[in-house]
């Protein structure tokens, strides 16, 4: 073993392939089920601002048909659980910059997601933060939650972007330390 590397532990092995030759096309994925969380979110703001909808009725798109996935916790949560592995399975395929940005993007959901639990733990105990009248996070108590909930995935987003755009273009040190095929090639 090479002097100051610690050996991989059998989670990081196992996720070789997915970090390497699937590295871009999980990539891809990942951002496909992100960007659709996004519509529903940006529909959702559109629906309150633009059209003048009560927030009752302002759903997204899929709350439209399906009026409970608004209220579920467990959805709410699922997705925060779904975007935080996201993060940490896809995270080794990342070097030099590009592994900055998306380490960012990482300790940002692990807040997210600790607020999506505290939500859930509130929703099954009946117990709500504050003595509010529904469970409510941490910082809901400062901001409204549409509003909170743009914010957080617009912060999210972001440095994830950013992270993704460094991780297709790297530099020489960063090209030479990948081993998945994300790179664009010179002149593209």
């Amino acid at each position: 073993m090479a002097v100051g590397t610690a050996p991989a532990s059998r989670f990081q092995t196992g996720l070789g392939p997915l970090n390497r030759r699937y590295h871009r096309g999980a990539l891809s994925l990942f951002m496909v089920v992100v960007i659709a969380h996004w519509a529903e979110h940006i529909a959702q703001a559109i629906q309150l601002y633009a059209l003048g909808w009560p927030l009752k009725e302002a759903r997204g798109v899929l709350g439209l048909p399906f009026p409970w996935l608004v209220t579920s916790e467990w959805m709410h949560y699922g997705y925060a659980l779904v975007m935080l592995i996201g993060l940490i399975l896809l995270r080794p395929g990342f070097t030099g910059r590009s592994r900055t940005w998306w380490n960012i993007s990482l300790g940002i959901q692990v807040w997210h997601h600790f607020e999506h639990l505290l939500l859930l733990i509130q929703a099954i105990t009946g117990s709500y933060l504050a003595g509010r009248a529904a469970p409510t996070s941490i910082i809901q108590l400062l901001i409204p939650r549409v509003e909170l909930h743009l914010f957080y995935n617009a912060i999210v987003f972001a440095p994830m972007v950013v992270a993704m755009y460094l991780h297709r273009k790297p530099n020489s040190a960063e090209r030479a330390r990948m081993r998945c095929a994300c790179a664009v090639e010179a002149g593209r």
